[in-house]
């Protein structure tokens, strides 16, 4: 087990979790699977154990003496553990050249916190892959305190290949006749079809800012699928705000119009979704990649979208959505520039 000193928090992690999507969504045959208790896998310098102290009463009993321990390992919860844990994984791989390169460069350049990532060009070669990550990367993992278990693909090819024992849970039986949704770096994943998707839960919340704000924020879209969407509630809520409303006071008539015609569109996202791969089944080979970025302003938002544009050897265009973003305005006016 790796021991790790205390470290800031990692900065970028942004553009990293982006990396991770793409290398995800950049062949047809995709593999997933994450590191077992992470965290806990790597060990705290002695010197560093007082800045992760804690008190515990025996038994529960709020009327003993609390007694004081240290953490041994980074916890779940601390803001330096994610960046220590990447180090350690890092580390490892750097430690290990003598493996198989496609390894090694697995481990440095598809794992965003304890999520892998992969995606490959072709069955043969994903279960090819995937052999070898069991047998040569867990092992090599497994020697520094690191497992991989609960893989996970879009193939049943690749998840025959695996043993039942370090499948995910949801495809111990799998059967891709029924509908599976799987997590990917905070998206949601339907395996099935291999397509991203929104699973929306609306829970009853008062017509507030508290309440709005809340509904809003349950829909995760980290990559800005639906970001024209999710944009007009936001900027009622910024509204709301410059209107001097309090959190629980009761909004407006007309505002709330506005927030019922939004609330009552919201089921329909589930029927929204985006192709994984960038590239259609059985495209051939690519002889033009390019990245087309559009943006604009208004006085109250502004926003920017990537796509992808691909052209085969066929001379067939395909495009892709890469990711957007949408801000509101400052509430302090700036010009549109």
């Amino acid at each position: 087990m790796w021991s790790v000193p205390q470290r800031p928090a990692l900065t970028g992690a942004g553009p990293r979790q982006f990396t991770c999507w793409t290398q995800f969504r950049k062949e047809s045959v995709a593999l997933m699977s994450d590191a077992e208790a992470m965290f806990h896998q790597v060990h705290i310098k002695p010197d560093d154990s007082n800045a992760v102290c804690f008190l515990w009463l025996p038994n529960g009993d709020l009327n003993s003496q609390p007694q004081e321990f240290l953490m041994t390992v980074h916890l779940f919860g601390g803001v330096s553990s994610p960046s220590c844990a990447n180090f350690a994984l890092r580390k490892t791989a750097d430690d290990n050249q003598d493996f198989d390169p496609e390894i090694v460069n697995t481990v440095k350049r598809n794992f965003y916190m304890d999520d892998c990532l992969k995606s490959i060009k072709s069955e043969q070669d994903a279960v090819s892959l995937m052999k070898g990550l069991r047998n040569i990367l867990n092992n090599l993992l497994n020697r520094d305190g690191f497992r991989l278990p609960k893989w996970l693909s879009n193939s049943c090819e690749v998840i025959e290949s695996i043993p039942e024992s370090e499948r995910a849970m949801s495809v111990k039986d799998f059967d891709f006749d029924h509908a599976r949704i799987e997590r990917a770096l905070g998206v949601q994943w339907h395996v099935a079809s291999d397509t991203f998707r929104f699973k929306i839960t609306i829970k009853d919340r008062p017509p507030t800012r508290r309440g709005i704000l809340s509904t809003v924020s349950s829909v995760n879209d980290p990559l800005g699928f639906v970001a024209p969407f999710v944009l007009p509630a936001k900027i009622l809520l910024q509204e709301l705000c410059r209107k001097g409303l309090g959190w629980d006071d009761k909004i407006p008539e007309e505002d709330l119009k506005r927030w019922d015609n939004w609330l009552e569109k919201l089921p329909t996202l589930e029927q929204f979704c985006v192709k994984r791969c960038f590239k259609p089944p059985n495209s051939g080979s690519v002889v033009s990649c390019q990245v087309h970025r559009f943006s604009d302003a208004l006085q109250v938002a502004y926003s920017t979208v990537c796509y992808l544009r691909l052209v085969n050897s066929n001379h067939e265009v395909q495009c892709s959505f890469i990711m957007g973003k949408s801000r509101l305005s400052p509430l302090t006016p700036v010009t549109i520039p």
